[in-house]
């Protein structure tokens, strides 16, 4: 399976789920926005203003290369195990098509390498 690393340097951001998504978050090219009944979180590039008191800065995207078949099962759980017992934490984004797994930068070279050893391409 191949992964990609995207270039973009990430923060997420905590907003009250009454808050509005400000409107310069739509004219990015890489941003995902998760509404619940309890918060609102916003995953946008660094230097982007979003003001909130609640920012995790720092983290870089891994993508699954490839549209997934929904009928695919673990790929997301297999690759959280591997970056898990390597003691990397992440934050995981799914979309329609693919996955993403944000790792903190300062293990992205880590994670990289992890990876690999479990037959992973990184492209």
């Amino acid at each position: 399976m191949q992964l990609e690393i995207l270039n973009n340097k990430l923060k997420v951001v905590k907003l009250n789920t009454n808050e509005t998504v400000p409107e310069i978050v739509f004219k990015q090219e890489f941003y995902s926005i998760t509404k619940t009944d309890e918060e609102l979180s916003i995953v946008i590039d660094e230097d982007i203003n979003v003001q909130s008191d609640i920012v995790e800065y720092n983290w870089r995207a891994i993508k699954i290369v490839g549209t997934l078949d929904f009928a695919l099962i673990g790929i997301l759980s297999r690759i959280s195990t591997i970056l898990a017992q390597a003691e990397i934490s992440i934050f995981a984004i799914s979309t329609y098509n693919t996955d993403y797994i944000l790792v903190k930068a300062n293990q992205l070279e880590n994670a990289i390498e992890v990876l690999k050893q479990n037959n992973y391409e990184i492209i």
